[in-house]
């Protein structure tokens, strides 16, 4: 089978690295997701954005009382955590990984410089974004929309622990149904908030389709990017 793409942009939630903990990393997740990685990189361009989720999120600044800007700032050093998880994980595993950072911390990341990434990339590299956009009150689904444009990626996968967009809840509700497919508009106007609001009219504007699928069962991301029908894809043809 050969890859019905040739540039991804790759969306890992925080969440996704939990496993089954309630908080941090969890060893087996991130190696056997390097390790779906290593078997596709070799024939897709794969660009990698990671969330924070599984650390902190911009969301509890009102919980901790703390300005919403700091938090969100915060979340962004956990995406930086992640990236950098996953770029030692991804070597071991013999893949060329590079950690580009929204926000300068030169001695652990590279600054974010798109043609640096699409270099990398068209050398057989996986490049990871973190820290987001670099900016408060924008989430990391805005920056998977915002990069894939930039690198001209030609589809967003959103990697999560949920098997597509219900429309409501699958772990409170037994009779949540599933959608296979939905346009941009219709996940707008559904409010159904698995992607933010930003990031599907940033893909739409784009003409970026968005597939969400369970990345934590084993050989999801390959048989998405070799093209079975997996999750819910919004958007496309």
């Amino acid at each position: 089978m050969r890859s019905i793409y040739k540039r991804i942009l790759l969306k890992i939630s925080g969440e996704a690295l939990l496993g089954g903990a309630s908080f941090g990393i969890s060893p087996g997740v991130l190696k056997e997701i390097s390790r779906e990685i290593g078997d596709v990189v070799k024939d897709v361009q794969l660009a990698i954005v990671i969330g924070g989720g599984n650390i902190f999120r911009g969301r509890q600044a009102k919980t901790l009382g703390i300005n919403q800007a700091t938090a969100d700032y915060m979340g962004m050093l956990a995406t930086v955590i992640n990236g950098l998880a996953l770029q030692e994980s991804l070597e071991k595993e013999g893949i060329d990984a590079r950690l580009m950072s929204a926000v300068q911390i030169r001695t652990i990341a590279e600054p974010y410089i798109r043609r640096k990434a699409i270099n990398h990339l068209k050398r057989g590299g996986v490049v990871i974004f973190a820290a987001g956009t670099g900016n408060p009150y924008f989430s990391t689904d805005t920056a998977a929309a915002l990069r894939a444009a930039e690198i001209e990626a030609e589809v967003v996968l959103k990697a999560t622990k949920v098997d597509g967009i219900y429309d409501k809840d699958p772990t409170q509700y037994k009779d949540a149904y599933k959608f296979k497919s939905l346009s941009y508009l219709e996940l707008l106007q559904r409010k159904l908030e698995v992607i933010d609001t930003t990031a599907v009219s940033l893909c739409m504007n784009n003409k970026l389709p968005i597939i969400v699928f369970n990345v934590t069962i084993p050989g999801n991301l390959k048989r998405v990017i070799y093209g079975e029908s997996i999750g819910t894809k919004v958007g496309g043809s």
